[in-house]
């Protein structure tokens, strides 16, 4: 359905994002919003003959919304601290909403912008093993809008389901490491009517580490790795991030 083969890419992207923290009814909550910087390449054949694409553009805007249900209220910094000496299991959900907001082409098959609108669920605990160590684990699903300017058809997809899991290790207040695993599947896509054997059961795994300076200060480094990939995702990931508490 899409006329592209041996395709290889490299994207860079860069995000701007804030965070605020919030008092949501009573529980500690978090406003996230991001938005993307995205330039790469793409090589592959198409329609049988060698191509390249070039492209640069902000990507669509997202919002997320984190509440903490269970073992979280909104605290104060004495609360806060006393938690982090002392950790208890927590629950929390999120709502993530992406806008069609990105650069986007109709006359081009590879684009920065998706054109549609995606939203993600997510419910994910933190559980205490030690009070050094911690265990994340969260499931969730992405769903999408259609594409409707898709250049070989209408694009819609079925929805990604994901879970995944974190072993954290802090080392002190603002500086931890961890191993990540995520698996995820679905996503079947039907293009113009026709329906691809595109549905993904891939696993990654990756490490993270937050070095604090500077009080208000931080460098996230991360690494992922698509190790088993049915469709999709077969990558090296590779994160750098400053953080600034204001």
């Amino acid at each position: 359905t899409i006329p592209i083969s041996d395709a290889d890419s490299s994207i860079n992207t860069g995000i701007l994002a804030y965070m605020q923290t919030i008092d949501l009814w009573g529980r500690s909550s978090n406003l996230l919003v991001e938005l993307p910087y995205a330039w790469g390449n793409t090589k592959g054949i198409l329609a049988g003959e060698p191509a390249r694409r070039d492209f640069a553009g902000f990507a669509d805007l997202g919002l997320t919304l984190t509440v903490n249900l269970l073992g979280a209220p909104s605290m104060t910094l004495e609360d806060f601290l006393e938690l982090r000496a002392d950790p208890h299991p927590i629950l929390g959900a999120s709502l993530k909403v992406v806008a069609p907001t990105g650069s986007y082409y109709d006359d081009r098959l590879i684009n920065v912008g998706a054109n549609r609108w995606a939203t993600r669920a997510q419910l994910g605990s933190i559980i205490p093993l030690k009070p050094t160590w911690l265990l994340e684990i969260s499931a969730s699903a992405w769903f999408f809008g259609d594409d409707d300017d898709f250049l070989p058809g209408k694009r819609v997809q079925n929805p990604i389901f994901a879970g995944q899991a974190n072993l954290i290790k802090r080392f002190r207040p603002g500086f931890w490491a961890s191993l990540d695993i995520s698996v995820f599947g679905g996503g079947q896509q039907t293009i113009g009517g026709g329906k691809l054997s595109d549905s993904q059961r891939n696993v990654k795994i990756g490490g993270t580490i937050v070095i604090p300076f500077r009080g208000r200060h931080a460098i996230k480094i991360g690494y992922a790795n698509g190790t088993v990939t049915r469709y999709g995702n077969d990558f090296d990931q590779f994160l750098v991030t400053y953080q600034k508490i204001l």
